[in-house]
């Protein structure tokens, strides 16, 4: 006999289960509709997730009939907490963007050309400090415009006109390395022809890196923008090819990081580091003396046959101080700045004749080579090194400052006359003797004297005022006494 099993009190029949999934779907359609379109959704938001959480609590039970959790109210005010503070940052953010925009409206179109700029390097910056911490990339630093190198126009009338010739010449003369010899590393005016000197191997772009400064400070920022590109695409220090250290310092390694120091762009701090540590295999000598000359891939070095025995040059080691400085602020390596630290102390415990430095010193031995001193060439940036190297650290670089002033003190007493006619000049000095004869790279000795009299000894600021005008006025006569 077939007996009908009767219904239990919980359970539907399929029309009814049907209904319940039609209410439950409204619902959701009107809680979701309430999330996202009502004004004051976040409210309504919060008030969902605490009424889904409560349920859950009150409808969770164990296998006693019992309720299992109940925290259901302390999430929800957690919730609605953590909405209070996004909306806060929202408001927070809004208000920091219109005081933004009000600044920026204020800006000339080249300045917000620059900030543009800048934002993408922080992008750029930020990518490198996560890839830092593999040990891969350089320490995040923190970058700072230097103040007034653009944006100022000078008031009197007649120094703006001087101005824009001298920005009008600068252009002249881009226009046409770019337009005959891009990429070279320098142009021959007269035939219109790249030129590569083997000074730097096989490395290209010396003008062009050479000039990102001057492009930048004479706010030439569409011409700067294109030597970016290229500096970015093009220089390659990966060559087998023999440079002269002191002209890929003073060119390339000064003109990366003036670049980048102008510009914050860290293509150029990239690549003056990468070319620095090519160029540390020069230091490899018995005294730490560096080579002239160095094979950028075997890293073998040597210096000039023609220089006395074998020696390296005053102006050649002893012009890689502010860049080696430099190259380790920014790399966080500290041995750019001993191998250069160390130059002054080979140099500290040698005796010098009449407190002068000699041109030649061979860094086998640690001697001095022929005993020949000038202030020109061979000797020339050493000593303007010194200063800006006691002025370039703030003041605080002591040994600097008393090399430079000891220097200037025995190059007055021993090389300093004038001539018959009155003009002051810089003589030569070779195993005792003078040669009375000043060279035409002795004249930045004029700008020199006048930028370190301000530091020196109060009673000596107006004498060497004066010894630096005597300088430059004989160079001027030099050139005004000239046919040409």
């Amino acid at each position: 006999m077939y007996f009908r099993k009767s219904a239990s009190p919980t359970s539907f029949r399929l029309t009814e289960k049907f209904i319940l999934l039609l209410v439950f779907s409204a619902f959701i359609t009107l809680c979701f509709g309430a999330i996202f379109f009502l004004p004051d959704s976040s409210k309504l938001l919060s008030g969902v997730f605490f009424h889904s959480s409560a349920v859950e609590t009150n409808t969770r039970t164990g296998p006693d009939g019992g309720s299992s959790s109940g925290g259901g109210g302390g999430d929800a005010g957690s919730i609605l907490g953590s909405d209070d503070r996004v909306l806060a940052k929202i408001r927070k953010d809004h208000e920091k963007a219109l005081l933004e925009a009000k600044d920026t409206l204020q800006k000339r179109p080249e300045e917000i050309q620059q900030d543009i700029s800048m934002e993408k390097e922080k992008v750029v910056k930020d990518s490198l400090a996560r890839a830092a911490k593999d040990g891969n990339q350089l320490p995040l630093v923190e970058y700072r415009r230097p103040p007034g190198a653009t944006g100022h126009v000078p008031l009197d009338p007649e120094t703006r006109i001087r101005r824009e010739k001298v920005k009008e010449m600068m252009k002249h003369a881009w226009d046409s390395y770019r337009r005959y010899a891009w990429g070279s590393n320098e142009l021959r005016p007269v035939s219109k022809q790249g030129h590569s000197s083997n000074l730097f191997g096989s490395i290209k772009g010396a003008t062009i890196v050479d000039a990102l400064d001057t492009l930048y400070i004479m706010e030439m920022f569409e011409e700067f923008d294109a030597a970016t590109d290229w500096v970015e695409k093009n220089l390659d220090f990966n060559v087998n090819a023999e440079i002269s250290v002191f002209e890929v310092n003073i060119r390339f390694v000064g003109g990366l990081l003036s670049a980048y120091y102008l510009s914050g762009k860290e293509v150029y701090r990239r690549k003056a580091v990468e070319l620095g540590e090519k160029l540390l295999p020069a230091f490899k000598t018995p005294t730490g003396i560096p080579w002239a000359l160095l094979n950028l891939k075997s890293g073998i070095g040597r210096n000039w046959p023609w220089a006395s025995g074998g020696s390296s040059i005053l102006a050649e080691y002893g012009t890689l101080h502010l860049e080696f400085m430099h190259l380790s602020k920014l790399s966080n390596n500290p041995e750019f700045a001993q191998k250069v630290m160390n130059i002054r102390k080979v140099l500290n415990r040698l005796d010098k004749p009449q407190g002068l430095y000699p041109n030649y010193l061979n860094p086998n031995s640690g001697q001095w080579g022929q005993h020949h001193v000038s202030v020109g060439g061979l000797g020339d940036s050493f000593y303007e090194y010194l200063l800006k190297a006691w002025l370039m650290s703030d003041k605080t670089d002591e040994e600097g400052k008393k090399m430079y002033y000891d220097a200037l003190q025995a190059i007055e007493t021993n090389l300093m006359r004038k001539s018959s006619g009155g003009l002051t000049y810089i003589a030569e000095w070779k195993g005792g003797l003078l040669e009375h004869k000043m060279g035409h790279l002795t004249c930045f000795a004029g700008g020199m004297i006048a930028l370190g009299a301000d530091g020196a000894p109060s009673d000596k600021t107006g004498h060497q005022m004066e010894q630096a005008a005597e300088i430059a006025r004989t160079c001027h006569e030099s050139y005004a006494r000239t046919g040409t």
